[in-house]
């Protein structure tokens, strides 16, 4: 049976390292078995059905065919539809009264606890706050993640060691929704 994935590629096309062209990079999905590949802008998401894998299995496919094919290493997270709907319902903000720039979603590559982020004093954030959902960071930056303490804080090696981390906006986090419907 088939499913339809969102693949979410981390740092590519940002500050003109790591170029992966958009027609290229549905080329490859295709080359992989994919069917029905869209990306979507520039800046690393890609929507497909698979008849074959799970999300990690998925996951490697791809980063090992990425750094074949451009010869530089891209860590890519796969998601179902099922598990996108989900982060999208669970949203612990209120996102429809928010700007989609002061709603931020990071995706792991594995469950994260609240363990890893001990070490932030949340009021000295605030009003910028986050909370933690299933493999997912949700992120609210009144101000936009490009002045956020929080964010700059949450985005340090030592609190993401050991996962794969990878934000997105809230528009993008519902066009990924909309892009692995059936």
């Amino acid at each position: 049976m088939a499913t339809r994935y969102a693949a979410l590629l981390r740092g590519i096309n940002v500050g003109g390292g790591k170029k992966v062209p958009m027609a290229e990079l549905r080329a490859l999905l295709e080359s992989l078995g994919h069917e029905d590949v869209r990306t979507h802008l520039q800046s690393g998401q890609a929507a497909f059905t698979a008849g074959h894998g799970d999300e990690e299995s998925l996951a490697a496919e791809m980063s090992g065919a990425l750094a074949r094919h451009f010869g530089f290493a891209v860590d890519v997270i796969v998601r179902d539809h099922a598990y996108l709907a989900g982060i999208v319902d669970a949203c612990p903000f209120p996102a429809a009264d928010l700007e989609p720039k002061q709603l931020h979603v990071t995706y792991f590559s594995a469950p994260v606890t609240e363990d890893r982020f001990a070490e932030a004093d949340r009021e000295t954030y605030l009003p910028e706050e986050f909370r933690l959902g299933d493999r997912a960071l949700y992120l609210y930056v009144p101000d936009g993640l490009g002045r956020s303490k929080l964010a700059e804080f949450l985005s340090r090696p030592r609190v993401n060691k050991g996962v794969v981390a990878t934000s997105r906006n809230w528009n993008t986090v519902v066009k990924l929704v909309e892009m692995t419907e059936a």
